[in-house]
């Protein structure tokens, strides 16, 4: 007899629980509907590859994903939906426009300096991606290197206006980049055409002397020669996790969207 009451009561509250779930979702004018938590693979169990993009993506940004190679195969027409629509621009705005207010909190002095990266940060390698699978494809240092002396990367629209509101407020901008030192030039020239008129330093790596070393080394060890000669790093950009890891990273660091590559 328990039983059967507390199974009424069960239905009773379940009822209820409806019927005021309707009432709220009339009230303000939305329906959600409710997945069963249940798990995503196992014995027969496979995932819906869009569904499984999303997460794998997520996994990404989130450096939970790590030492990857390539993009999924069968992500390539997801990421590439991404890149060049609207969600990739609305999330490189969320970004930029908190460095923004947290850069207005900050007393500027001669030496405050925001760090930013070049590829997939102030420079947008879109065009290169667009006809190499979105990362589909294995990292081709000849093809990419072809592209990039080229010097037509367009900016990223979101990081050229960070870039131009904090020379505003009177901050210093350092460009630290993979990119090696022979093509230094083409990256000062492309960066200008593309609306980046002025910084106080462009670093380019020394490929002789970071040999073998990884780019959470490199850019950390560019950044303390900057503290050393007296400049308060502030904020720090990039679109790897590699950019704003390691030791003298800045005051607050900033994570741009790029689930097209990883660099360790």
């Amino acid at each position: 007899m328990k039983v059967i009451v507390f199974f009424v009561a069960i239905i009773i509250l379940g009822a209820e629980w409806q019927c005021n779930g309707s009432e709220h979702e009339h009230e303000h004018g939305h329906s959600y509907q409710i997945f069963p938590l249940r798990m995503k693979t196992g014995p027969g169990g496979h995932y819906i590859p869009e569904v499984s993009c999303k997460s794998w993506r997520l996994g990404v940004e989130a450096h939970n994903v790590i030492d990857w190679r390539t993009i999924p195969q069968d992500c390539e027409g997801y990421i590439g939906n991404y890149m060049l629509g609207h969600q990739y621009r609305s999330d490189s705005k969320t970004v930029c426009r908190e460095a923004y207010f947290y850069a207005k909190t900050i007393n500027i002095t001669a030496k405050t300096t925001w760090v930013f990266d070049v590829d997939e940060t102030t420079l947008s390698n879109l065009p290169y991606f667009a006809d190499h699978g979105f990362g589909v494809e294995l990292y081709n240092a000849t093809a990419f290197n072809e592209w990039v002396d080229l010097g037509e990367a367009p900016a990223l629209p979101e990081s050229l206006k960070l870039y131009n509101k904090l020379l505003s407020l009177g901050i210093k901008i350092v460009f630290i980049t993979g990119r090696p030192l022979y093509q230094q030039a083409v990256t000062a020239t492309n960066l200008k055409l593309a609306g980046y008129y002025k910084w106080e330093k462009l670093i380019t790596k020394d490929t002789d002397k970071y040999n073998g070393k990884t780019a959470v080394t490199y850019k950390s060890t560019e950044r303390q020669k900057l503290e050393e000669n007296g400049y308060n790093i502030i904020g720090n950009i990039g679109d790897q996790w590699s950019d704003i890891l390691g030791t003298n990273t800045g005051l607050r660091t900033f994570k741009l969207p790029d689930p097209m590559y990883y660099i360790s």
